[in-house]
């Protein structure tokens, strides 16, 4: 498998002849080489001084595991048409089909009605698109917070530990993470999905909070306080790469 290094690319000739393209970015706090895919691409991050036949290597040996993974997410699909002004999209939402339309008020805000969100955006419009990615965010995210709430309740005393504290953002290729401090970060793009699916999400990361690895008592922990986690898990590698497309054309950087 060849590859060609070219500016901040690399493109990674696979064996069953595809070509791939890899960003590739030298960081100051890299301590090893990393690979990562999102629904916008597979990046290389490596430390500063690394030399580049080190680089070449890495890929060529991950080449298989990039192509699949590539592949799961679909990239070659066409890219969802842009968020704008005034015309109306869909857009799943709590894993149902979601009709977004626009109207003009007197201060901004979501109006939901059966199978849709309005967005009202007053005059002028100079900064009425951020605004409006602004308010899907704290939409979705006021979502989340209700679904796991009231999931808090029956899970916490299960497993007789809480988290310290509850982010949502959005996430690049994670869909939660459990930090040193016990706190839980779930991406925003779960507000996307049915709630079965961030309900395993959820259930994924407190299990973590008795078990820090993926060892199977963990997964026997997850079992336990959420039968269905297999299955969920499931549709989010087969759907996962749409929901994070679908709300990166949504919110953009103001989930950040």
């Amino acid at each position: 498998m060849a590859q060609h290094l070219e500016g901040d690319w690399l493109e990674l000739a696979t064996a069953s002849g595809n070509t791939i393209r890899v960003l590739k970015s030298a960081h100051p706090r890299a301590r090893r080489l990393r690979l990562t895919v999102t629904p916008k691409g597979a990046r290389v991050t490596y430390p500063h001084g690394t030399h580049p036949a080190q680089v070449s290597a890495f890929l060529r040996s991950h080449a298989d595991w990039l192509e699949k993974k590539l592949d799961e997410l679909n990239l070659v699909s066409q890219p969802l048409p842009p968020l704008r002004l005034g015309i109306d999209t869909e857009f799943p939402l709590r894993g149902e089909p979601t009709t977004l339309t626009w109207a003009e008020g007197a201060y901004p805000k979501v109006e939901p009605f059966e199978g849709g969100l309005t967005l009202v955006i007053p005059r002028p419009h100079t900064r009425a698109l951020p605004v409006a990615r602004g308010l899907l965010a704290s939409y979705f995210e006021n979502l989340m917070r209700r679904d796991v709430a009231r999931w808090m309740a029956t899970f916490v005393p299960q497993l007789g530990l809480a988290p310290t504290a509850l982010k949502i953002r959005s996430m690049k290729s994670l869909w939660g993470s459990l930090d040193t401090r016990d706190r839980i970060n779930l991406d925003l793009a779960l507000a996307l999905a049915p709630p079965a699916a961030l309900r395993y999400v959820l259930a994924h990361e407190l299990c973590h909070l008795r078990v820090r690895s993926h060892a199977p008592r963990f997964w026997a922990q997850v079992a336990s306080i959420y039968p269905d986690w297999k299955e969920q898990r499931d549709w989010l590698r087969q759907n996962g790469s749409m929901l994070k497309a679908e709300l990166d054309r949504l919110v953009a950087d103001v989930a950040d």
